[in-house]
């Protein structure tokens, strides 16, 4: 059985969408768990009345807010299902996703099963992008292909075999940003096999109010916290020198790509800025000889290199005038 937990919160808009793409599907062998995370809106009645349409097959929780992480631990508590298919509430999946994953299923050898997916701004015809890894048809190990490693972390963009967080003990951290690459990572090495297709079957929606797009420049400190945690995991599960390569990687694109570049946009004078620097250069001092530098793109070889200077008005200007 697949256990598809969403989490509910603020997405009143949105929510039916989702719920109509799941339902959509071939939803034999599956199991709905809606987590209403203290919505101050329509989203709980939205719930139980999707519930009331479909019962036995939709179930609602409805707790006080604790964010996403909590939301998804809650789920994860009540799921049946031997997989877990995490769907945040303003995104969709494709029709025919459930049936590729069953059939993904049924092949064995693998404890995870990532697939591609497609971005959604709400206006545009979705655009099919990569998970960061290409297809691959027979399981395999993380310690065979490190490189996966560097695929985007969302939780979405996987199934997970619910014995890979019940047997570990791993869990979403509550009230944080950057949730997923903290768990993610550290589930990955322990799955005794990976499988990577090549169909999209996520519609994730971009939206102004997300998460990642919001503009509190603070927060985005907490990616500090977020490598911090991941590092100290890989050092007591004595497999950071594994993996040293691919965490180097991980810290330049997420501390001084995604973060630095994210807060220059909006203050190219913020302190959190320089902090950004000094804690990769403290964490990997080789940081500028990683292997996986070369596997940059231009665009971000270029932000790399203002930000490596600190130049970030330049960089500021360079996204100004690229729109």
């Amino acid at each position: 059985m697949i256990s598809i937990i969403v989490p509910v919160y603020k997405v009143p808009e949105y929510l039916p969408g989702c719920l109509d793409s799941i339902l959509a599907n071939d939803i034999t062998d599956c199991e709905i768990i809606l987590v209403d995370d203290g919505s101050p809106d329509d989203c709980g009645a939205i719930c139980d009345r999707y519930a009331e349409a479909n019962p036995g097959l939709i179930r609602v929780i409805h707790q006080a807010n604790g964010g996403l992480g909590a939301a998804r631990n809650t789920g994860l508590a009540d799921a049946k299902g031997e997989w877990l298919f995490f769907i945040d509430s303003d995104d969709k999946i494709a029709t025919d996703s459930l049936r590729v994953l069953k059939n993904a299923i049924a092949k064995g050898g693998a404890d995870v099963i990532g697939f591609q997916f497609c971005a959604d701004d709400g206006t545009n015809p979705p655009i099919p992008k990569s998970c960061g890894f290409d297809a691959q048809a027979e399981p395999f190990r993380l310690s065979d292909r490190k490189d996966y490693l560097l695929s985007l972390p969302s939780a979405w963009m996987r199934i997970w075999k619910r014995s890979l967080f019940t047997d570990t003990g791993i869990r979403y951290p509550s009230r944080v940003w950057y949730e997923d690459i903290r768990t993610t990572t550290k589930l990955l090495p322990l799955a005794d096999g990976i499988r990577v297709l090549p169909n999209h079957l996520y519609d994730y929606l971009s939206r102004p109010g997300s998460i990642m797009s919001n503009r509190n420049l603070e927060r985005n400190r907490e990616i500090l916290d977020a490598m911090d945690d991941i590092l100290d995991w890989y050092h007591r599960e004595n497999l950071f020198e594994t993996y040293r390569d691919e965490l180097c990687a991980m810290t330049v694109e997420n501390v001084l790509l995604a973060a630095a570049v994210r807060v220059a946009r909006a203050d190219p004078k913020s302190p959190i800025l320089a902090e950004f620097a000094d804690y990769t250069a403290k964490a990997f001092p080789d940081w500028k000889q990683n292997p996986y530098r070369g596997r940059l793109t231009r665009a971000k070889r270029l932000a790399l290199t203002l930000v490596e200077h600190r130049h970030f008005w330049l960089l500021k200007k360079l996204f100004a005038m690229k729109g």
